[in-house]
């Protein structure tokens, strides 16, 4: 079928469903395919992935999932791709390209999100490619749809659709996703720091050469949503204590690796996690089969192994008792913590974490650098970029980024003895 000639009202649904949401009010479906990709094994794994891996330990509430982010997302693209602006840009084919793209571009986590990326070396956007190329459900509803669906999916997951707008609606500095996780995160982590007005944003959307740029009046809507990022990074996500948390995971998969190496013996039966342990190519299969709960169990159950350093991770991690933390200026102060550490027993390579976050709120690559700088349409018809436009954008590209580097230890030998921060 000549893509071109591709109508999206032959999988229009009898009637439209919809799902409640707390962010978009109604998340609306309106054809088969995508009503489809929801009942995938691998959209329906995202409910077992929280969406801010441990930031639940310091927003209680924030244990929203990957799954209603997913959702968020696709409805955001679903908006965009009923603009004026956008509508007569794209063909019917690109509209169910990019908005099954939204759906399924974060299938491939693994669970805690981004920290399992950081323990085990996995990347969560090649994973989703090969959810999306390989045998799997997603595959097969796409390829039914058109043989070359699945990679069109994916290469826009990959920036390399042959259209830039594409792209830019999932993947850029001003895109479906920032736009769905910041309003989101910041609701269910109980804060105001990542609101911005969204309604007006996409109301200034227009296209310029196949790619997204913004009608010069939007820029205050913009320069609030490039604040509201910055804000959510160092209030929200690089908060010390939720980093505390991801930290004793990463610690739980560095011994589970050497002891591994070393030949050690569990007594906890970890079949699912041999293959991220072991440093092998696994298969999609052995991929999807990890998610939350058996993370959960996994850790619960080895809080009883032989090994010290593993069974006292574990506790830490289940029962939250933490490490602490300080503020440091640089790596020569962390040898008086490691030297305290080994005074206490304890081996400072599991025992003492060497911390450093920073965010760069907003990037400036230059005008038609279309996946990445946000691009303004001035009132005479030309181009600019955000930051020669904002003098608030211009004033954080140019001011020093912030660094909050931190040193993570253990306070007390008797992990029992500690009390949270």
């Amino acid at each position: 079928m000549d893509k071109n000639e591709f109508r999206l009202d032959q999988y229009r649904l009898n009637e439209s469903r919809v799902i409640r949401d707390a962010i978009h009010g109604y998340i609306t479906f309106e054809y088969l395919p995508i009503w489809q990709l929801i009942a995938t094994t691998e959209v329906q794994r995202l409910r077992r992935i929280k969406q801010l891996g441990g930031t639940y330990m310091v927003f209680p509430s924030a244990e929203h999932s990957r799954f209603t982010h997913s959702l968020g997302v696709y409805e955001t693209v679903r908006k965009m791709c009923a603009l004026d602006a956008i509508d007569k840009h794209l063909n019917d084919y690109d509209k169910l390209t990019v908005m099954c793209a939204g759906l399924l571009h974060d299938i491939g986590h693994g669970p805690f999100s981004h920290t399992f990326e950081g323990a085990f070396h996995t990347n969560h956007e090649e994973m989703t490619r090969r959810m999306i190329l390989e045998d799997s459900e997603v595959h097969r509803v796409l390829s039914s749809v058109h043989e070359d669906l699945p990679l069109d999916v994916a290469n826009v997951i990959a920036h390399k659709a042959s259209k830039p707008m594409i792209v830019q609606m999932v993947s850029s500095q001003l895109d479906a996703d920032r736009m769905d996780y910041l309003l989101r995160d910041s609701y269910f982590a109980g804060v105001t720091y990542g609101e911005f007005d969204r309604s007006r944003i996409l109301r200034t959307l227009r296209i310029k050469d196949d790619r997204i740029v913004f009608k010069y009046s939007g820029v205050q809507a913009i320069e609030d949503y490039i604040l509201a990022r910055y804000h959510m990074y160092y209030q929200v996500y690089f908060h010390p204590t939720a980093r505390s948390y991801e930290h004793v995971f990463q610690l739980i998969a560095k011994r589970l690796t050497v002891l591994h190496e070393q030949g050690y013996h569990f007594q906890t039966h970890i079949q699912y996690l041999l293959p991220f342990i072991s440093g092998e190519e696994m298969s999609v299969a052995e991929y999807e089969a990890l998610d939350e709960n058996v993370i959960y169990y996994y850790i619960g159950e080895m809080q009883n192994e032989a090994d010290p350093i593993l069974s006292d991770l574990c506790q830490r991690f289940i029962n939250r008792h933490l490490f602490k933390y300080e503020s440091i200026n640089d790596a020569s102060e962390i040898e008086e913590y490691r030297k305290k550490t080994i005074e206490k027993g304890l081996d400072p390579d599991y025992y003492v974490v060497d911390d450093q976050a920073i965010q760069v709120p907003y990037k400036h690559y230059g005008v038609g650098k279309h996946t990445g700088e946000i691009e303004i349409l001035m009132e005479d018809g030309t181009i600019s970029t955000l930051s020669d436009t904002s003098h608030i954008v211009n004033a954080i590209l140019h001011s020093k980024p912030k660094i909050d580097r931190k040193v993570f230890f253990v306070r007390n030998s008797n992990w029992r003895k500690e009390t949270d921060e």
